[in-house]
């Protein structure tokens, strides 16, 4: 039996624009309801950001909340994803692990600018990072791993170091160049076509529509491709790394996790919330729509709100860089997206529903109904050859081609 004691840690930050990792308060989680309080000496500093800007002000006093089972969406944002938890599963040998046994055996290049312990002194700064001279040993482990086969115990310290929590069940791990620190995305059992192509496609199209998306670039290892998509959550300088805060839209939008309960996986109540989180809204608010619209014109119906952030390297928040769009073809000749889209057909991904809601976005329908336009064709133009481009073969072409060009999309579907 766990004890209140075990179920507790001090949770620290890295100060915006610092080196400087200070404690910030403490986290307790019992019986379903999780508690935090902020320390007396880092309410007193200077310095001093909240955690998130509503449900974690900055001030004095115990904050309650017994949403996901008794965590604050700031804390599970920093905690492992899918296959970081199964990663730490495995290495501890446990699979009764509590959300703050994962905050806790999780690596220090987590996402954003919060870190866990239980002492009431901070770790130091990480310095020292797998380097992508190292992918092939990561890609064998991350293999080893995926089969549930034995781990080469070398290995193991380094393998528990799964990256950004703001992703999925896909094998990864962080690594770092001479550029800076990269998500590295392996290939997983079951892939249908060369997803380093095609992920690292998308962005490059997504850029090309305009739109803030990761920088990302492929390599080629042991035979097979790998993504490597730069953490915009770090920023590198002299001695180390800046750390940036990131909260899931998830965590914005105060939404359940399980895809059963989608009541608050909705663009437009996202748009609601950034007009109250950020500091540029009419620029976040255009990116918003535009990504949405993006999301509907490739087929990406993985994006729910944990594909969504917000970051903050200083004291304001902003709509974090794009990630993790990833086009999946249907068999169907209607396609719906993960998150709501608007009010006349809720998921469903045609220009009719897009438009519907386009105010909430503070666009007028002519510059929404532009920006459909504009990215629909370079969406036609551009899909295979940024593929291809990032080194994507006919055959993976041919897998995703039914994601592509769509119908919906026509001016008759809108009544115009």
């Amino acid at each position: 039996m766990r004890t209140s004691e075990d179920q507790s840690c001090y949770v620290y930050l890295q100060l915006p624009g610092s080196m400087d990792v200070v404690i910030c308060g403490r986290f307790l989680q019992q019986d379903g309801v999780g508690r935090f309080v902020y320390g007396r000496s880092y309410l007193a500093n200077p310095r001093a950001v909240e955690l998130e800007k509503f449900e974690l002000p900055l001030r004095p006093g115990t904050f309650e909340t017994a949403r996901l089972g008794g965590i604050f969406g700031a804390l599970r944002d920093s905690s492992p994803d899918a296959w970081g938890r199964r990663v730490i599963e495995r290495q501890l040998g446990r699979v009764d692990l509590s959300e703050i046994d994962f905050l806790l055996n999780s690596p220090e290049d987590r996402a954003g600018a919060l870190s866990f312990g239980t002492s009431p002194t901070p770790p130091a700064p990480v310095h020292q990072f797998n380097k992508v001279l190292r992918l092939d040993l990561l890609l064998e482990e991350a293999r080893r791993v995926e089969q549930e086969l034995p781990l080469s115990g070398h290995q193991v310290s380094d393998l528990v170091n799964p990256g950004s929590s703001l992703g999925g069940a896909r094998p990864k791990n962080v690594v770092e160049d001479e550029e800076g620190l990269w998500v590295a995305k392996f290939p997983a059992r079951g892939d249908r076509w060369n997803n380093a192509a095609v992920e690292g496609g998308m962005l490059k199209l997504a850029s090309e529509c305009g739109l803030r998306a990761a920088v990302s670039k492929r390599t080629h290892v042991a035979g097979q491709d790998v993504l490597l998509v730069r953490r915009f959550d770090r920023e590198r300088v002299d001695g180390g790394y800046l750390r940036h805060r990131m909260v899931s839209a998830l965590t914005v939008l105060r939404a359940d996790e399980n895809p059963q309960d989608r009541s608050k996986w909705s663009y437009i109540l996202l748009a609601d919330e950034l007009k109250r989180w950020v500091g540029n809204p009419d620029e976040d608010l255009r990116e918003l729509f535009s990504r949405m619209v993006f999301n509907a014109l490739i087929s990406n119906i993985d994006d729910h709100p944990r594909n969504h952030a917000l970051i903050a390297p200083g004291p304001t928040w902003s709509l974090s860089p794009a990630y993790d769009l990833t086009p999946l073809p249907q068999v169907s000749l209607e396609r719906h997206l993960a998150m709501e889209a608007g009010s006349t057909q809720h998921r469903r991904a045609t220009r009719q529903n897009l438009m519907s809601e386009c105010g909430r976005f503070r666009l007028s329908k002519e510059a929404a109904h532009h920006l459909i336009d504009t990215m629909k064709a370079i969406v036609s133009a551009r899909w295979r050859g940024a593929i291809k481009e990032c080194g994507g073969t006919d055959a993976d072409l041919m897998a995703v081609s039914r994601a592509f060009d769509s119908e919906g999309f026509e001016y008759t579907h809108y009544g115009a």
